[in-house]
């Protein structure tokens, strides 16, 4: 009898494994995260330190699993600006023997998406994504490795608001940001079309 559950367990656990490595193969997205449009393409992902090395991979994944063609330099149609990665640790609530019992972090960045002509589709816009986490004294290797845990969290989170971010462009939002870049930079028109007559 106990083979027998044995042998169902390995089974079940076997057949999970398999469903999970297949919808991995197939470009499954588990995250949720929207598509990007194709109208993009070919995009260029522009990270300058101090941006992790792991949020800009986790950008780039997702843009990749998106099926969105992905250069560098002149053959780019746009480009994603990623700048001014920012990460903090602070302490949100305090023990009474004054100790710090839960710390907040925080990461934030700047995204920018501009045209290989210069005209900016998305403005800089700062994106930040918060996590909160008890402190102990006691554990303070466990706590060390939740904090990591956490922080790799956060930086898949803000790949995920790029992401979100990117997802609402389309062609025609692209012609009518064009449209209005180009009204806004047009020269006025001062010339008098009826002068005085003499």
């Amino acid at each position: 009898m106990r083979l027998r559950t044995l042998h169902g367990n390995t089974t079940r656990l076997i057949t999970v494994s398999m469903m999970a490595i297949s919808l991995g193969a197939c470009g499954f997205q588990l995250r949720g995260v929207p598509p990007v449009s194709s109208a993009l393409e070919p995009l260029e992902l522009d990270c300058q330190p101090p941006v992790p090395a792991s949020l800009c991979l986790s950008v780039r994944e997702q843009l990749e699993l998106g099926g969105v063609q992905l250069v560098s330099g002149e053959d780019a149609n746009y480009r994603l600006r990623l700048r001014g990665f920012e990460q903090d640790r602070r302490a949100s609530a305090i023990t009474v023997q004054a100790a710090a019992a839960e710390y907040t972090l925080r990461h934030s960045i700047n995204l920018e998406l501009i045209s290989a002509d210069g005209v900016p589709v998305i403005a800089s816009t700062r994106l930040t994504t918060t996590e909160s986490y008890r402190y102990d004294e006691t554990n303070v290797l466990a706590k060390q490795r939740e904090e990591e845990s956490l922080q790799q969290q956060l930086s898949d989170r803000l790949a995920q608001q790029i992401i979100f971010r990117l997802a609402p462009i389309t062609p025609e939002r692209l012609q009518e940001v064009r449209d209005n870049h180009e009204k806004s930079s047009a020269p006025a028109d001062t010339t008098d079309k009826h002068p005085a007559k003499p």
